[in-house]
């Protein structure tokens, strides 16, 4: 890890103060963060069960802290309030509380914002501002409440400016590292951090062990906000592309790669924003909106010195921005213009996360159908890559990689005991590759196969042994009504 030093002496000989050389101006003096800008959050949460999607786990609370920000919102982190069904703010110094809803959230940036149901609740409230730019080696203020509303401070020093993965998704965007020995307090969520008053950035992970927080930026933060302003938020745009470093003599060599910089695209999304704009598998990128790119994939930036070039597009860029890329293709250079697009969430395979929603069912003569998604497989715990059906693990995994006509991955998640299912108990996670003759690729498609069965049966093959099953059609259709009232289920299907 390289830390970025800055050295500074002035020598004042007595001549020069003879002469009547204007003393060295002392620094000014950080602002101190009012506590009036700080609120509690109290939140109600409340997630579906995945093994039974037609039920919602128990309740559970969490706390946190909120950062007012202009027009009397409330600035905190999408962990603390996914799948909520309650919030409150509460003020630190009177523990006065108002009701509060989330006006926008994007869980890709793990932001959120609230408003209070009563409008005069933040009136008095000093707002915050961002702050700009950061390097390594700046110091930094964590700030947390203690239990008499007072703001306990710990001092922090930024040791790296980087992108970094955000904890929800595959996104990778703007991050600042801090060292810092911060202690627990209550409220484990949106912990902010500032210098000289101004708001730096949101703690979204701390390491305990190496006393390490990463910080949401201010720069991140700012493209959230701006893209709120928007009639329709578009959130942050996605390149598509995955690529190496060209360190290497022999890979420089067999691609003909004569120039100084540049990575070796290794894998491009055919539908990404740069397969959309004409970046291929092979091409090498050399320069991105002007910015020359070194064999790591990193540029020199004028705010936060050397950064991943991914920055230039995910962070600084919005959805619609077009950035050239200067790209070496058959040993030639070529300018591409690269129109930046939000990801389609429609065309995942398995979403990253589920919030604020049903998951998809459908139930069909006791058999349990779902789609593939990320929360289905982690039910399995911390190590869900290890415990979870391996088959489903590695779809997700590599759904990248899956054919562009396969939409969802559709599969027997269990299989509910009635008549009809008899043998069939011990079935689950199979991946379903027809119902009826019918290619299955949604729930959707599920649903529409077994409205027509082929000779009086439900007939279902699936992609693993035992490779086909047979349903009764009308023993299915009989069976509806005793399903619901034995397991409780207020729907037979959720295909919202």
């Amino acid at each position: 890890m390289k830390f970025r030093a800055v050295l500074a002496s002035l020598v004042l000989s007595p001549a020069l103060l003879w002469a009547g050389t204007s003393p060295v101006p002392k620094p000014t003096p950080p602002v101190a963060v009012n506590n009036a800008s700080l609120v509690r959050v109290n939140a109600t949460n409340q997630s579906f069960d995945f093994f039974r999607p037609w039920i919602k786990k128990a309740p559970y609370l969490r706390r946190g802290l909120g950062v007012v920000i202009s027009d009397q919102r409330v600035l905190v982190t999408a962990e603390l309030v996914a799948n909520r069904t309650y919030i409150e703010l509460e003020k630190a110094a009177s523990a006065e509380k108002s009701p509060a809803e989330v006006i926008a959230v994007d869980y890709d940036s793990n932001l959120a914002l609230l408003k209070p149901a009563n409008p005069d609740f933040l009136k008095s409230a000093p707002p915050l501002e961002l702050a700009e730019g950061a390097r390594a080696g700046d110091r930094a203020t964590i700030l947390q409440l203690e239990t008499n509303g007072e703001i306990a401070e710990t001092p922090a020093t930024i040791t790296t400016v980087t992108v970094a993965g955000y904890p929800l998704d595959y996104l990778a965007l703007l991050t600042y590292r801090l060292s810092a020995p911060l202690q627990s307090r209550e409220g484990s969520f949106t912990i902010p951090a500032v210098r000289d008053g101004r708001l730096l950035g949101l703690l979204m992970r701390y390491d305990a062990r190496s006393q390490t927080a990463d910080l949401i930026p201010a720069p991140v933060i700012a493209h959230f906000l701006a893209g709120v302003q928007e009639s329709s938020y578009a959130g942050f745009p996605r390149l598509g592309v995955a690529f190496a470093s060209t360190r290497d003599p022999q890979l420089r060599r067999y691609i003909g790669l004569n120039e100084e910089g540049g990575v070796y695209v290794t894998e491009v999304r055919p539908d990404g924003s740069a397969g959309k704009s004409g970046i291929r598998k092979g091409d090498v990128i050399l320069a991105v909106a002007g910015k020359a790119v070194d064999q790591d994939g990193n540029y020199e930036d004028v705010d936060f010195g050397k950064i991943s070039f991914s920055h230039l597009t995910n962070t600084r860029s919005r959805v619609g921005d077009t950035v050239p890329f200067t790209v070496l293709r058959d040993g030639k250079r070529q300018t591409i213009d690269v129109t930046l697009e939000a990801l389609d969430r429609e065309r995942l395979v398995s979403e990253p996360y589920l919030f604020d929603r049903q998951p998809r069912y459908y139930i069909l003569g006791g058999l349990v159908f779902q789609e593939l998604s990320r929360p289905y497989l982690q039910e399995w715990g911390g190590n869900w890559m290890k415990e979870a059906p391996q088959r489903l693990v590695y779809l997700d995994t590599f759904q990248s990689e899956l054919p562009p006509e396969r939409r969802k991955i559709v599969f027997l998640s269990q299989v509910l005991p009635t008549p009809n299912t008899l043998g069939y108990e011990d079935l689950g996670h199979l991946v379903v590759k027809t119902v009826n003759g019918n290619a299955i690729n949604s729930l959707d498609d599920l649903a529409k196969a077994a409205a027509a069965p082929k000779d009086g049966f439900q007939v279902i093959e699936f992609e693993q042994d035992p490779g086909v099953i047979y349903l009764d059609a009308t023993e299915v259709e009989n069976e509806k009504r005793q399903i619901m009232q034995e397991y409780s289920i207020p729907a037979l299907e959720n295909l919202d």
